[in-house]
């Protein structure tokens, strides 16, 4: 009898920048899919998580099925000085009047998480965020995800408030997007479940 291993039905992988840059178009593609932008965001995304993937610490992380399909992709990077989002949250830390400091000074930026419409309610974006969270040496964590205005908090926002979240600036709007956004952060690490 032939020994025959099965890959399991989903498992986390750590994506190096040459796995990320060889499933740069399926990771861009469950993106968009859960973001539930048009097709073309993918192109006009690419080049930025290329130029993302040079950054100090940067590290991502995915599910992938049996079959290898990409179900979910998370990355993040060290954030700092000169970096367009550091110095967006900056000036609307700044114009309330927030703390600058404690929170800019010495943090990972979890820039992308996003789990396919088809994959989600089965944990993957909590492992996403741990598996992520568990490699970096920063004090920690911010994000920043569209306000959710009058709807009932979606998955992401329910994820970020269980993962212990809270709010760092709110209704804060990115220079060249009229949506408002959240910016929300925690301490590391993220402890056990």
């Amino acid at each position: 009898m032939d020994d025959v291993t099965t890959a399991p039905a989903r498992h986390l992988v750590q994506l190096g920048p040459g796995e990320i840059t060889e499933r740069l178009s399926e990771a861009l593609d469950v993106y968009v899919t859960a973001m539930g932008y048009p097709p073309s965001t993918a192109r006009q995304r690419r080049a930025l998580w290329l130029d993302h993937v040079r950054r100090p610490g940067w590290r991502a992380v995915g599910w992938v099925d049996a079959a290898d399909r990409l179900l979910g992709v998370a990355y993040g990077y060290t954030g700092g000085p000169g970096q367009w989002w550091f110095e967006e949250v900056r000036r609307g830390l700044r114009a309330r009047g927030g703390e600058t400091e404690s929170w800019l000074g010495d943090y990972f930026e979890l820039t992308e998480l996003h789990v396919r419409p088809d994959a989600q309610g089965g944990g993957l974006g909590e492992g996403l965020l741990r598996a992520l969270l568990a490699g970096t040496d920063r004090s920690h964590v911010l994000l920043s995800t569209p306000e959710y205005g009058t709807q009932p908090p979606g998955r992401a926002w329910q994820l970020y408030r269980r993962t212990g979240f809270r709010d760092v600036l709110r209704e804060h709007r990115f220079t060249g997007d009229s949506r408002p956004f959240a910016v929300l952060g925690r301490e590391l690490p993220v402890p056990p479940r």
